[in-house]
């Protein structure tokens, strides 16, 4: 079952909503801010008050940069960004949480956000038809809509509330559309790296990223708004 959401949100006479107006903020990768260039980029500082900043020291494994906020990934030069601290604190993000990111990937069986030791917390490009979301030892692949290809050039929004049941949502032409049906995804959900998973086989990914935003113990009576909000600002960049 799917559900489209075309959002017209009027913001006349009012400033742009931005993800520091929320209180359950957690981690913003911030479109074009907080970058350092070195031969790539060394460092993405995170937008939010919590200091999960990555980095990546390793000159040949840094995301090259171009204009316009957008970093490039190479899977063929093991490239990706770590944080040297769990997002949401040793037990990550335990409950409730809001994830959006706007990625353009080139490549099928990639990961967006793993860990850097624990190669079971992820998010994984499975392939052309499904996304992997992958906390602890809970494995719960949606199955994209007809039309839909994880390949696209599109921002995502994954949602989980206080029943441990999760939502995926991807846009597709300027409507946000439920993928596949809810689902129970249970378990500590702990992600410290864009780009890569653990293990023999990272799954590095391949392709653009230009923002990650991550909110954590969102209320459910909270998250529709929130969701919606992420999704004007990430398909508009």
């Amino acid at each position: 079952m799917s559900l489209g959401l075309g959002l017209g949100i009027d913001k006349s006479g009012k400033s742009a909503w931005l993800p520091s107006d929320e209180s359950t903020l957690e981690a913003w990768y911030k479109n074009g801010t907080g970058i350092t260039v070195d031969v790539g980029v060394s460092q993405w500082v995170d937008s939010s008050k919590n200091s999960y900043t990555m980095g990546q020291s390793t000159d040949a494994e840094q995301p090259a940069y171009s204009a316009g906020g957008t970093l490039h990934f190479d899977e063929s030069a093991s490239q990706s960004l770590v944080s040297s601290t769990a997002i949401g604190g040793v037990r990550g993000l335990e409950e409730e949480f809001v994830i959006g990111f706007k990625i353009d990937p080139d490549e099928h069986n990639t990961v967006v956000l793993g860990h850097t030791s624990t190669q079971s917390e992820m998010i994984k490009l499975l392939n052309a038809s499904t996304i992997r979301i992958k906390p602890s030892t809970s494995n719960v692949d949606f199955t994209m809509e007809s039309g839909h290809d994880v390949k696209d050039d599109s921002s995502w929004i994954i949602v989980r509330k206080n029943n441990d049941e999760v939502s995926v949502y991807k846009d597709m032409d300027g409507i946000l559309v439920q993928q596949d049906d809810t689902k129970a995804c249970a378990g500590d959900f702990v992600l410290d790296t864009i780009g890569r998973r653990a293990g023999e086989t990272p799954n590095y990914f391949d392709g653009t990223i230009k923002e990650i935003v991550i909110f954590k113990d969102v209320a459910d009576a909270d998250s529709d708004a929130l969701r919606d909000n992420l999704y004007a600002r990430l398909k508009n960049l």
